[in-house]
Parts: structure tokens; C-alpha cells; sequence
């Protein structure tokens, strides 16, 4: 699996590996105990990782999902923007809308930063 191990015993995990042991933990029926033994890892190890994994340090990989999967479409009238003298252009625009919350930000915003706000927010990164 390209796990390093050391004569002193010490293991070093690479992050692919990492991140493919915490999405079994995400498996329905899965316990971070059995899959912590599956693969010879300490629980409370294993529990770190998923920790990494929540705040976004681990990238977790991609599943792909045995039947098709659909998002529920709600389609509304857009809500009145606010009035505001210095608004951009909507195409200069980026907007995040998360339930109550509206945000209207610059296009050329840093990827970084938005991803920062999101996650700030509450919401999931896409």
C-alpha cells in the first residue's frame, strides 16, 4: 500500500493511503475500531486522520455511486437584491447563496479566499 516502515517500528502513511482507510470509515455499518484493525492502524490514529479529512487537510477520494444520483431541483423567483450604489456588473459577480446567508463578491476573489468563506459558512467545498 506504500506504507514506510521504520526499524523502529514507526509506520509513515502516505496520504492517498490515508485517505482511502478514513472513507472506509464512512461506509455504512463501518466502526473506526473494526476498520482501525483491518488495517493494523491505532483507533485513535485512524480517528486524527478522519479529523485531517473534516477540516479539509486530507482529500477524501472520490465515490462512485452504484445507482445514478440526483439533487432535488427547486426552482423559485430570485430574491430582490439589496440596493447598494457600488454594486458590480453580475458578471463580475460571484455569489454564494447558503439558505438565509447572501454573498456577493468580486470574480477575480482568490480561490483560496473563497474556499476560506465557504468553509467559514458551514458549507461543503464542491
Amino acid at each position: 500500500m506504500g506504507v514506510e516502515i521504520y526499524p523502529s517500528g514507526h509506520r509513515r502513511w502516505p496520504n492517498e493511503v490515508k485517505a482511502l482507510v478514513v472513507a472506509d470509515t464512512l461506509e455504512p455499518g463501518a466502526t473506526v475500531n473494526a476498520v482501525a484493525d483491518r488495517y493494523g492502524v491505532q483507533p485513535n490514529q485512524l480517528s486524527s486522520w478522519r479529523r485531517l479529512a473534516k477540516q479539509g487537510k486530507l482529500v477524501l477520494p472520490a465515490v462512485a455511486p452504484d445507482e445514478p444520483v440526483f439533487a432535488r431541483l427547486v426552482v423559485c423567483d430570485p430574491a430582490p437584491a439589496p440596493p447598494s450604489c457600488d454594486r458590480l456588473p453580475a458578471a463580475e459577480q460571484i455569489r454564494i447563496v447558503i439558505g438565509e446567508v447572501r454573498l456577493e463578491l468580486a470574480a477575480d476573489m482568490p480561490a483560496v479566499r473563497l474556499a476560506e468563506i465557504v468553509r467559514a459558512l458551514g458549507a461543503a467545498p464542491c
